[in-house]
């Protein structure tokens, strides 16, 4: 039989923690111990699970810093909102996936477009056209009216009335005013299925050819272009791989709520998401899943100290960084780790010579 790798068994348990989390959760839902508050956080939970581990694929995986990761889940967002309220004949589920999958198609295209001239750059140039890429999408949002009827979809820049809908057309996208009248699809099931196709697939480009090429482009570019490894490739499957997840996000995110407005995805959230891959380690999947969760129960959590919650939950995010970037605590971390592995060893070494001597 063949023995199970370090890496495949470390991926098994990332699995595992999701799926166990899931059962708990509805486990407790059923039961009524789930709260409304935390109940509504839900799908939240996993749209920043799925932006985290999308980001950290192209912070910390391919060592890119991109600062404009919400304008790829706007893309994918109000993508999905058009879809899904254009195709109202459709059941909910149908429609739910078809603005998902195609919300990340669309944001695929986006990346694409953006990664051609973007990732010829490198570190803090890369930062700020990423940073402005986000915003100049957010404002193309803001001046966007779309609206559907019997003749099809219309688009204007102008302003809603310039659509010249016939009678019984809907507007679906009103510039500042975003998407409102949305029929909520979302559901915690469809976040929970979202995290593993998102997992599924970061993991596994990781393990792959083309994963190992990405990380060796990261490590160092000029060895890995000397043995033959196309940089802008690699780059760009990274870049557009993780701008793709980011646009199913979104879509599964605009579907959660009635409204939906441009600015909700602003620069802030792009912080907001870089802080979850940071605090849970650059290229460390598990560690995203975690900081997403707690990070986004937290200011929920903090809630009953009114004005003073958001002053903790920064206090919190200092100390956790100062913690797990601390190199005296990794060390004695590490210290603590070998000399539970020598009295492990020890105790084994006790139990093999106490069976022989019984048997002799």
């Amino acid at each position: 039989m063949k023995k199970m790798t370090k890496t495949t068994r470390s991926n098994l348990i990332t699995y595992a923690i999701v799926v166990i989390a899931f059962v708990i959760v509805q486990a407790m839902s059923s039961a009524g111990k789930v709260s409304s508050a935390l109940g509504g956080q839900l799908v939240p939970i996993c749209v920043y699970i799925c932006m985290a581990v999308s980001l950290n694929l192209t912070v910390g995986i391919l060592g890119e810093l991109s600062l404009g990761h919400a304008g790829f889940m706007s893309v994918g967002a109000f993508t999905g909102v058009i879809v899904s309220m254009s195709l109202n004949m459709l059941p909910g589920p149908a429609r739910l996936l078809l603005a998902i999958v195609i919300g990340g198609i669309t944001a695929a295209i986006a990346g694409v477009i953006v990664g051609v001239p973007v990732l010829r750059l490198q570190g803090d140039y890369l930062a700020i056209v990423t940073l402005a890429f986000g915003e100049i999408i957010k404002n193309l949002l803001n001046n966007a009216y779309v609206g559907v009827d019997s003749n099809g979809l219309h688009f204007s820049g102008k302003d809603a009335a310039s659509l010249h809908l016939a009678e019984g057309g809907t507007v679906l996208l009103n510039g500042p005013m975003g998407a409102t009248g949305i029929q909520k699809q979302s559901t915690f099931f469809a976040g929970f299925l979202l995290v593993l196709v998102v997992l599924t697939v970061t993991l596994n480009l990781i393990r792959s050819r083309s994963g190992r090429a990405i990380m060796a482009v990261r490590d160092n570019r000029i060895a890995a272009e000397s043995v033959g490894i196309n940089i802008t490739k690699y780059k760009m499957m990274a870049f557009v791989t993780s701008a793709s997840m980011a646009g199913m996000a979104g879509a599964l995110y605009a579907l959660n709520y009635s409204s939906v407005l441009p600015k909700k995805f602003d620069f802030n959230t792009s912080i907001l998401v870089l802080v979850f891959v940071v605090l849970g380690g650059m290229g460390n999947i598990r560690g995203s899943i975690i900081a997403a969760t707690v990070l986004t129960i937290l200011p929920e959590a903090l809630r009953f100290m009114n004005d003073y919650r958001m002053l903790l939950y920064a206090i919190v995010l200092i100390l956790v960084m100062l913690v797990s970037h601390n190199p005296v605590l990794d060390n004695l971390w590490t210290q603590f780790k070998g000399k539970l592995a020598f009295w492990k060893r020890k105790s084994v070494n006790a139990e093999k010579g106490g069976g022989s001597d019984g048997k002799s």
